[in-house]
């Protein structure tokens, strides 16, 4: 029967949501330490976990089609009427898929909502830094005597 790999596909890409949102608390607990050398890591780690869930999607639509028309439905049919139609104990399996989705999304958003939020204040306060920089460094002259280093160059480090 259909649905039972269908069933399978919906384990391994409710397992792809879980691991997605460690990694993106993951992502978090890196942007709230100020440590920004693992950064790069924990996003690449991220954009992965993505890819596979976007494999996952593409199988389960295939088997979502094909269980719909087992059931007598229109392919494309959605999770809860593919639930409505599936006889027991399938029924109460896809509706727990779908509420185990529902949740995870929400848990999901909320932390990449999270993660937009650490980013964009410390992008804030890293450009606070550089024009703080301009402001209050004072450096020496060729003659020796303090100066404003507003007229000089300086090297920042824009890997922040």
């Amino acid at each position: 029967m259909g649905v039972a790999e269908l069933s399978a596909v919906l384990w391994r890409e409710r397992q792809l949501l879980e691991l997605l949102l460690f990694k993106l608390e993951e992502e978090q607990l890196v942007l709230s330490s100020g440590r920004s050398r693992w950064l790069g890591h924990a996003t690449r780690e991220v954009e992965q976990v993505l890819d596979q869930i976007r494999t996952a999607e593409l199988g389960r639509s295939i088997e979502a089609d094909a269980t719909a028309r087992d059931f007598g439905l229109e392919p494309g049919s959605g999770l809860r009427a593919l639930a409505d139609a599936a006889p027991a104990p399938w029924d109460d399996l896809l509706s727990s898929h779908r509420e185990a989705f529902a949740s995870l999304t929400a848990q999901i958003q909320d932390v990449a909502h999270g993660n937009r939020e650490l980013l964009t204040s410390s992008h804030r306060a890293a450009q606070e830094t550089i024009l703080g920089l301009q402001e209050t460094v004072q450096t020496y002259d060729t003659r020796g005597t303090a100066s404003s280093g507003s007229a000089t160059a300086q090297l920042i480090d824009e890997s922040f």
